[in-house]
Order: C-alpha cells, then structure tokens, then sequence
C-alpha cells in the first residue's frame, strides 16, 4: 500500500479565496510534483476538498 506523505502549512495570504482559506490557519497539503513545479500547491482547504493554490500564499 502506498503510503501518502501529508505536510502542514499556514496560510498567510487568502485575498481572492477568502471564502475557501482562513489567514493565519493551519491547513493539510497533499503531495503533487506536477503542482509543484508550477508554484502551487494542493491544499485541503475550508470545503474539505483538495484544489491548488499559490505556494506564495502558505509558509
């Protein structure tokens, strides 16, 4: 079975997703490499869903 890495980050800029990211929120991110070298990435965010955004937007 394989094994999902999971990393956390706090988002510190949701202007535009106010409605999908709470500023100062501990979010969960899946891995995606392809995500990643476009400068996103995949966040389960406040629907519970995983969509992409901004790698700028988190520390």
């Amino acid at each position: 079975m394989a094994r999902t890495t999971k990393r956390l980050v706090i988002c510190v800029n949701n202007r535009g997703y106010e409605a999908s990211l709470e500023r100062r929120k501990i979010y969960v991110t899946l891995p995606d490499s392809h995500a990643e070298k476009l400068g996103q990435i995949r966040v389960i965010d406040e629907s519970g869903e995983d969509y992409l955004y901004a790698k700028d937007a988190f520390v």
